[in-house]
């Protein structure tokens, strides 16, 4: 089945429940949505066996991709869909340093507009600095912590592969956390429950079956080796050597696994109820059940540091799922499409749950999410920080601030490291990496140590979190990363011979086609740094302080925005950007100006209008992103357009595809992209509750042609 025929499969049995529907600031006219069966009606249900279709539970923190047959049993089946992961936040490791390489290894400098030489490190090829870029980038690389997977035997003693599971049912309840997978192997019944506790990194499973009595299923442990691939499951079994795993028992029905590779160590806590855990090779372990058992109950702690043995059994993991996820359900805002008469809703419908859930599950701990999030590997593992306005921004915009809180109170940690970056460069404040690791270090990129729009991301998670709780606890709080990061952004400003401050090479834009050495001001970017200096000026009034006259020197001067034809230009150096259809590719992030950014003074909406309308008149759509089509929306809805922000939304292009398990799929190699799933968040939650000096109309965002009675609640207006 084509992509495009998944979708309209998905809207053609499309079942609406007969609810009215209204919109508005408070909860709407007719009582609170109910919210079990908004939730509930989008539960994933497989019946049939897709590598795209695996499914996740996890905390935020910790997360455990199983295949159809409820734990990880076949990966080989699903490593180049949606692979198999067992990730966490802590869990990282890197292979020895022979060469002690550092950044400056692979530095050198760039002129920059005021004529000093800038150092950066960009990738290299040959030689050390060839050899530190392939180090520094692949290291730390995020760690798969271990496969958990049944071993059915067969009648004839063989081994059973995935084909022999029949008469599939696997259901993630998402309502309770639950992912039950019922099916048969060679005739006998197995029905496997598996929970992951959501204040602990553990999963919890329950299985049934006829088979356990028969000695016909096991459960096997396999621990690999760390990865050091670009994007892919993050395991390596081809090294048993280098790496160590140990076994120990300390008390009946319970087992301590100890790894270690190179510096990093972890450990494994196994409890069961009746049985053995056997080592069975290197690295290899199978638990057997008790010969008259009918049913097998296993609970696995993960952790960096020291095992606890007495973490949750399998009824205390269910009893918090069924506690903790029915709170999130309940908590922060809804949106309930199930009143609308336009055949593509119930599909935003399920879009939407289904990020929610995920992005709750992949993108809401301590650190910025991986743009696989604790899936699989993409980038080493490593996180972009400019991706973390699209996996977060979502959270407080729809009631839930401390989930984007959790990876915010990062940046205060890694701030020594991002000032001595600035330092390096000659900066002020501190300079935020780009493709980075938990310590906040750089990577060589021949583009990521060029972009610069992550720089005010700081600002604007600040200000939402000012926006939920204005009070100077909050100011207390952020004050320190927003003032230090807007002495950065002021300091990079260069003045020109025109008096004017340019943001100017060395730089990559967001539109990342354009040459670091030759780019010159482009638009999202001066918008961004408009809005974010303002905003840290504001902080400074609102705590009794001046403002800062060189911020202010800045904002006053920033240069226009570069314009030709009636259009803004994604670079000033670039007129022929609408011309030469080269230009006409990757993310049309002219638009974020006026869709991501709240409305400044340097942006002349009829001009933004001509933009949008020419971008979407023509535009190579196979080469944009997930997160381009909600960005879209959003201009689209800040100009009173909303039928096109709906026609963004379901623009039909591979990349906003949405799979049966609501990951946004990308192409072979990124099979699941977060950012797409949280843009989607933040433009319905836009588009529902609408945006600072916008329309004072309930649903703005939405066509007001009565096909879109959207009911929504607990939803944040956007700046």
């Amino acid at each position: 089945m084509t992509f495009r025929n998944l979708i309209i499969a998905v809207l053609a049995g499309s079942i609406f429940a007969n609810i009215h529907c209204s919109a508005g600031e408070k909860p709407a006219t007719g009582g609170p949505i109910d919210r079990h069966a908004l939730v509930s009606r989008h539960n994933v249900v497989n019946t049939g066996i897709d590598s795209l279709e695996s499914l996740t539970v996890g905390n935020g923190n910790f997360a455990f991709t199983a295949d159809v047959s409820g734990l990880q049993s076949f990966p080989d089946y699903y490593e180049n869909g949606v692979s198999l992961g067992t990730e966490s936040n802590w869990g990282w490791h890197s292979f020895p340093n022979a060469g002690d390489y550092t950044l400056q290894d692979a530095a050198r400098t760039f002129a920059a507009c005021d004529g000093r030489e800038v150092p950066y490190a960009p990738q290299h090829k040959e030689g050390r600095a060839g050899e530190a870029t392939n180090w520094l980038r692949s290291n730390p690389h995020r760690l798969h912590l271990g496969l958990i997977g049944l071993v059915f035997t067969k009648s004839d003693g063989t081994e059973a592969g995935i084909q022999d599971l029949k008469n599939i049912r696997q259901e993630l309840d998402l309502w309770t956390g639950k992912l039950e997978s019922r099916y048969e192997v060679e005739g006998q019944p197995v029905r496997v429950e598996l929970y992951c506790h959501q204040n602990q990194d553990v999963i919890a499973v329950r299985v049934e079956s006829p088979l356990i009595e028969a000695g016909r299923l096991k459960v096997r442990f396999r621990f690999p080796y760390g990865k050091d691939c670009h994007v892919c499951p993050g395991y390596d079994w081809d090294h048993p050597e280098k790496h160590e795993t140990l076994l120990s028992q300390p008390f009946d029905y319970s087992a301590m696994i100890q790894r270690t590779l190179d510096s990093t160590h972890y450990l494994v806590g196994i409890k069961w109820s009746e049985g053995v855990l056997n080592r069975t090779k290197d690295h290899v372990f199978e638990f057997v059940p008790g010969s008259d058992q009918k049913e097998l109950e296993l609970s696995v702690l993960f952790n960096a540091k020291q095992i606890n043995f007495e973490f949750p059994v399998f009824e205390e993991t269910q009893k918090n799922n069924e506690q903790q996820w029915p709170a999130f359900w309940q908590s922060g805002g809804a949106v309930d499409f199930s009143a609308c008469t336009d055949p593509r809703a119930f599909e935003l419908e399920r879009r939407v749950i289904l990020s929610e859930y995920l992005t709750k599950v992949q993108c809401s701990g301590n650190l910025p999410p991986q743009e696989t999030g604790l899936t699989f590997n993409s980038w080493y593992g490593k996180f972009h920080l400019e991706m973390h306005w699209w996996h977060g921004v979502h959270f407080p915009l729809w009631g839930r601030p401390d989930l984007l809180e959790n990876s915010l109170k990062w940046y205060p940690g890694i701030m020594e490291n991002a000032r001595k970056t600035a330092e390096w460069q000659g900066y002020e404040g501190v300079r935020w990496p780009k493709m980075t690791d938990p310590q906040g270090r750089e990577s060589p990129s021949s583009v990521g140590v060029f972009l610069a729009w992550q720089q005010p991301h700081p600002i604007y998670f600040a200000e939402l979190m000012y926006r939920q709780n204005p009070d100077e606890t909050t100011l207390e709080l952020y004050k320190d990363v927003v003032f230090e990061t807007a002495n950065f952004m002021a300091s990079y400003a260069c003045k020109g011979k025109d008096g004017k401050y340019h943001l100017a090479a060395p730089l990559i834009p967001a539109q990342e086609i354009f040459p670091a050495e030759q780019t010159q001001d482009p638009p999202f970017e001066l918008v961004y740094w408009h809005y974010a200096l303002r905003t840290a000026q504001e902080w400074r009034k609102r705590l009794g302080l001046e403002p800062d006259a060189g911020w202010q020197e800045v904002i006053d001067n920033l240069t226009p925005l570069a314009v030709r034809d009636g259009l803004y230009l994604p670079d000033a150096n670039c007129p022929d950007a609408y011309v030469n259809d080269d230009f006409r590719r990757d993310h049309p992030v002219v638009t974020g100006a006026y869709g991501m950014l709240p409305a400044t003074s340097m942006v002349d909406p009829a001009i933004m209008a001509n933009t949008f309308n020419e971008i979407m008149r023509k535009w190579n759509w196979q080469t944009t992103w997930g997160w381009d089509y909600p960005m879209l929306a959003m201009t689209a809805a800040r100009l009173g357009q909303p039928e096109k922000a709906l026609d963004a939304l379901f623009m039909d292009v591979q990349k906003n595809t949405y799979l049966k398990n609501g990951h946004n799929y990308q192409d072979q190699r990124l099979r699941i992209y977060l950012p797409g799933n949280g843009g989607l968040l933040t433009a319905v939650a836009m588009m529902a509750a609408g945006w600072d000096n916008g329309p004072d109309r309930p649903n703005p965002g939405f066509p007001d042609d009565g096909t879109w009675n959207v009911r929504w609640e607990g939803l944040r207006r956007m700046p």
